[in-house]
């Protein structure tokens, strides 16, 4: 008889390197099952993948055991592993900050064929690039021309937004020199107004 699946639960962790410890014993731990065995057959399994992030997705019965799925490492994660950065862009295609070959597209693709809503590699492809490009990685030879044209752009972009930034900056020294200016004749038509009403009450 199948045992009932009372929760599933979704993690991201670093291949062989589970331990009971936060962030896997804070999400676990309420569930009841045994953490330690867990950690260890999560590591045994994912260990040929050191320095990979391996998500798993995690089935736990209502008798407290539990069985495991293993899926592919996220798509950024193997694109930085492969251009050999830490971090991606902030500004997207806009902000190239290194350069892989389409082979390592293609590896990737490869690699994430199992868990991609693609029907071939070649559609793979086309979705890990567009990962890689969102991310500012540039594909050597696939984009050269659309990334040289959007840098282009960019550099336009910012020298227009730095002109647009300096002139804001000079109509706000203006608004507060103007705001100064009148406050000062507020508070004197305020001492005016006080003075009349006395003379008035006299």
């Amino acid at each position: 008889m199948a045992k009932n699946v009372v929760k599933k639960i979704k993690l991201q962790i670093p291949a062989g390197k589970a331990t009971p410890a936060p962030p896997v014993g804070t999400v676990l731990g309420p569930a009841g099952i045994n953490l330690q065995e867990f950690c260890t057959k999560y590591n045994d399994a994912t260990r040929e993948k050191m320095g990979d992030i391996v998500p798993v997705e995690i089935s736990i019965y209502e008798d407290r055991t539990f069985d495991f799925v293993l899926k592919t490492p996220p798509t950024p994660t193997l694109l930085k592993k492969a251009a050999g950065i830490e971090k991606a862009g902030k500004k997207g295609a806009n902000d190239v900050v290194a350069t892989i070959s389409k082979d390592d597209i293609k590896k990737i693709a490869e690699t994430k064929m199992p868990d991609l809503n693609a029907y071939d590699l070649d559609a793979a492809v086309n979705i890990v690039a567009g990962t890689a490009r969102n991310m500012g990685i540039a594909v050597k030879g696939l984009n050269d021309q659309e990334l040289q044209e959007q840098a282009r752009e960019a550099h336009e972009a910012e020298a227009q937004a730095q002109k647009l930034e300096a002139e804001l900056e000079e109509m706000e020294e203006s608004a507060k020199a103007m705001a100064e200016g009148s406050a000062n004749v507020e508070v004197e038509s305020t001492e005016q107004t006080k003075e009349e009403n006395n003379e008035s009450e006299e």
